[in-house]
């Protein structure tokens, strides 16, 4: 493994508003757009993901100029959509162009696509069944194709599919079977450790055998023992979250160093993304939290200085 002197050079750390407890465009309980880069900054990191569209300023110039006089560079949007919901295609598309604008226009190529979850982030309430039938598997399939090759042509910006915890691609086998029915050329995956360890996979199994298809990636770690809540009670990822199941490394799982191991041998430039769900939490609890997993993915290999240009 990389040591801190001798840094993983396919490797750039950043962080994103979901490390500061930022779930939604605007909420009342998630610390404002101004003081997230602020401390992201002051946290000693040089790249952000954008979040949940409409948090940070959507007007191209204003959002550049707020991004630069912090010395950040941006890394990828965020956007949320359902793919396999045929008769949402059209406003999905909207919302998605929306972003990938945003996106390239402060210079990132890279748009990480979250599915709907199945579960209300905050009541826990059902909302879908939690398994698709294979009709809308394959519906899943020609969106995702369709969407990359859009996203590519017409912003030079790849789509990458995030699992998320309750929602339809959660599981090990749910990530295979996606990336296995989709187009490499135009579909990649965000590979988000923690969400890959709460629906039970393995992410260094994952980034071996597809690493050609991680193109980003969100570290993060989850409490074993909230997990087992989870099982046993059938919590929401929400309740989970407010339990305590995202900890900070090198606690958890999986193991940081064993990620960054396997993430060495990408053959590509990999943005490696921190994200420590905290919705919601006390405004002054983030930047504390950010500076030590810093220093922690430092000591690892991960981050190097140079990697601000």
């Amino acid at each position: 493994m990389a040591t801190a002197a001798e840094p993983a050079n396919n490797l750039v750390l950043g962080s994103a508003p979901d490390s500061w407890g930022v779930w939604f465009p605007d909420d009342e309980h998630q610390t404002p757009w101004y003081r997230f880069l602020d401390e992201l900054s002051g946290a000693g990191y040089s790249w952000l993901e954008l979040g949940p569209y409409g948090y940070l300023p959507t007007e191209p110039d204003r959002l550049a100029d707020e991004v630069a006089k912090r010395g950040l560079r941006v890394s990828g949007g965020t956007a949320f959509g359902a793919l396999h919901r045929a008769d949402a295609w059209d406003d999905m598309l909207a919302t998605m162009r929306k972003v990938a604008a945003l996106t390239r226009a402060v210079g990132a190529h890279h748009l990480v696509f979250i599915p709907p979850m199945y579960r209300d982030e905050k009541t826990g309430e059902f909302s879908e069944s939690p398994v698709l039938p294979d009709d809308a598997w394959r519906t899943v399939y020609r969106g995702a194709n369709e969407l990359g090759k859009i996203l590519l042509n017409d912003y030079d910006v790849r789509l990458c599919l995030h699992s998320h915890a309750d929602s339809h691609i959660q599981s090990q086998p749910e990530i295979e079977r996606f990336l296995d029915g989709t187009d490499p050329d135009h579909v990649s995956l965000c590979l988000d450790t923690g969400h890959v360890a709460y629906g039970g996979g393995d992410a260094v199994d994952l980034i071996r055998r597809y690493s050609e298809r991680v193109g980003y990636v969100h570290i993060k770690q989850m409490d074993p023992d909230v997990l087992a809540q989870v099982a046993r009670e059938d919590l929401s990822f929400g309740e989970a979250v407010k339990r305590g199941v995202c900890v900070e490394p090198p606690a958890g799982e999986p193991a940081p160093d064993a990620v960054i191991d396997a993430l060495e041998e990408v053959d590509a430039r990999v943005f490696v993304i921190v994200e420590q769900d905290l919705y919601p939490c006390e405004f002054d609890v983030p930047q504390p939290i950010a500076i030590r997993t810093r220093k922690y993915l430092n000591s690892c290999g991960l981050g190097a200085r140079h990697q601000k240009a």
